[in-house]
């Protein structure tokens, strides 16, 4: 097991790369440590694969170095990178049966035949493939070649880390939830580092225990499923994380911010911080969780029209137009569905302010100031 630093990272599939746009992945230093489950959260095309294909050495980058442990391996050839990559189609060999391949790994690398067939029917019961050990690969479905592409990942016990790319593609639906949870559970078992590539925010979510949003060859946010909901840190990240999507509205800044000339509701550090940062391109955003809907008038909600409600058997979603501005709000599935004009209010706790897609957190200043004080203090 290793950890596994990207310092001052950066490609581009361009010679010479003269702006940001020209990079499939801008420059970034991030850590993954040592023994976490980990997801890589974006898009199509946001640079995930060619990030994974990085570490694992397949692709060489333009710029900067990976650390496993602090070591560089840069140079190192993937075979010499001690990593395990599941792609999200089988890597098996079909004139193999299952048991040979799940041996090959270790075969390769002169483990001894009697300590082979041990770690091969560990990983096959975890697999749930010990009943298919002795059958050929051409013979299984889609999700059993799958799972023997990963247990030739997991069969190893020397791995820095196991990298995994959109493993779940080829599975049918109603196994996913079974083998995403199956992983898990070997993660908690053998503590390995493990880094999983996927698009779809539920298998990051089940999986990791801390999720990269990437977003333009970006890493935007790193954090919890939990801080990615409530805190997101960029506008792409409450976009894509939550079903619907965060609301945004685009503000202006005077004495208040105010959009179509009603007032939101924001504290007097929020506004002294935004004019000290002379920002213009502001946004506030609130998930549909947090918008709340009144039974009748009230004088901090505002007027606005309901567009159309989307029932969903346990949870209902309204759709509202605010000045114009369609808006979602989440309902319960026991609340009164509303018609016509309706009032909603943002809770000042749930509604963030972004400046330039950047989320504006006056905790991080606060405690910048309570530092300086501390140095001041000291000093």
């Amino acid at each position: 097991m290793a950890s596994i630093t990207l310092n001052a990272l950066a490609h581009s599939y361009i010679e010479n790369p003269t702006k940001p746009e020209d990079y499939a992945i801008r420059e970034m230093t991030h850590v993954w440590e040592q023994g976490g489950a980990f997801a890589l959260l974006g898009p199509s095309g946001c640079g995930k694969s060619t990030l994974l294909n990085i570490i694992s050495g397949l692709l060489k980058p333009s710029n900067g170095e990976i650390l496993f442990d602090g070591k560089r391996v840069n140079e190192l050839k993937p075979e010499e990178r001690n990593i395990a990559q599941v792609f999200q189609f089988p890597v098996i060999y079909d004139t193999m049966t299952v048991f040979d391949n799940l041996a090959f790994p270790l075969r390769n690398i002169g483990v001894p035949e009697h300590k082979i067939k041990s770690k091969v029917h560990e990983v096959a019961e975890i697999l749930e493939l010990s009943d298919q050990l002795k059958r050929k690969a051409k013979g299984l479905s889609a999700d059993q070649k799958q799972k023997v592409s990963m247990g030739r990942g997991l069969v190893r016990d020397n791995v820095s880390a196991i990298l995994f790319d959109e493993p779940l593609t080829v599975i049918d639906p109603q196994l996913k939830w079974k083998l995403r949870r199956k992983l898990k559970q070997i993660h908690e078992q053998f503590n390995i580092t493990m880094v999983y590539v996927t698009h779809d925010q539920l298998e990051a979510s089940t999986f990791a225990d801390k999720i990269a949003v990437m977003y333009n060859g970006q890493i935007v946010q790193f954090g919890t499923p939990r801080e990615l909901f409530e805190n997101p840190a960029h506008t792409f990240v409450g976009y894509f994380i939550g079903s619907p999507g965060m609301n945004f509205l685009d503000v202006e800044l005077n004495d208040t911010l105010t959009f179509g000339g009603h007032e939101i509701a924001t504290s007097g550090a929020m506004l002294t911080r935004l004019k000290a940062m002379n920002a213009s391109n502001i946004k506030i955003g609130i998930r549909p969780e947090f918008v709340h809907v009144w039974d009748g008038k009230n004088n901090d909600a505002f007027p606005v029209e309901v567009d159309f409600v989307e029932d969903l058997g346990t949870y209902k979603i309204l759709s509202f137009l605010f000045n114009g501005q369609t808006m979602k709000a989440r309902l319960s599935e026991d609340q009164q569905v509303p018609s016509g004009q309706i009032y909603v209010s943002f809770p000042e706790q749930w509604t963030k302010v972004y400046v330039d897609e950047y989320l504006v957190d006056l905790t991080v200043q606060a405690i910048a100031v309570n530092n300086d004080k501390e140095t001041d203090h000291a000093n």
